[in-house]
């Protein structure tokens, strides 16, 4: 698998996200400092909050293969600026996270993961499962062997048929 460091605010999912890549029991986790987890890079949200302690993501960035931007579907504006991935010299993905929220709207958090220079987009939900498997499949890299390889599309859960928005 690809090495992916999770970015974004607080509270907008990111160490519920590493929990449901990894097939964990999800429960809430306040992340105090940058954790590896084999090839996730959990980090904390007060990071990207603050300018300087955000020179910590650009160090961690080169120690991963890509860099996930999440926003939360219920976020009320965008953390990220317009063209910031401009500035990594890694693949940066948007991830949307919260689309089952009832107050979610995936579509603008998803304008601005775009206006924040993310051409590829994945809609999560950690509780459900929606989206994980797309993302799992981004990260795959030739010879990584997935749960689901072996069943046939009829037999995956339902959460495993969806499909980015």
């Amino acid at each position: 698998m690809k090495k992916m460091m999770l970015a974004g605010r607080s509270e907008c999912g990111k160490t519920t996200l590493r929990q449901a890549l990894k097939g964990d029991t999800i429960h809430y986790h306040k992340t105090q400092y940058i954790n590896h987890f084999d090839v996730i890079i959990d980090t904390p949200g007060e990071y990207a909050e603050n300018g300087t302690l955000g020179r910590a993501l650009a160090l961690y960035s080169y120690e991963a293969d890509v860099v996930a931007l999440l926003i939360a579907a219920t976020e009320p504006y965008s953390l990220f600026p317009p063209c910031v991935t401009a500035v990594s010299c890694r693949q940066v993905i948007g991830v949307v996270t919260q689309i089952d929220a009832p107050e979610a709207d995936p579509e603008r958090a998803g304008r601005w993961l775009r206006l924040a220079g993310c051409t590829e987009l994945f809609y999560v939900s950690s509780y459900t499962g929606e989206g994980i498997w797309q993302l799992l499949e981004y990260l795959r890299e030739p010879g990584d062997v997935l749960p689901w390889d072996d069943a046939e599309e009829a037999d995956r859960p339902r959460s495993v048929l969806s499909t980015k928005r």
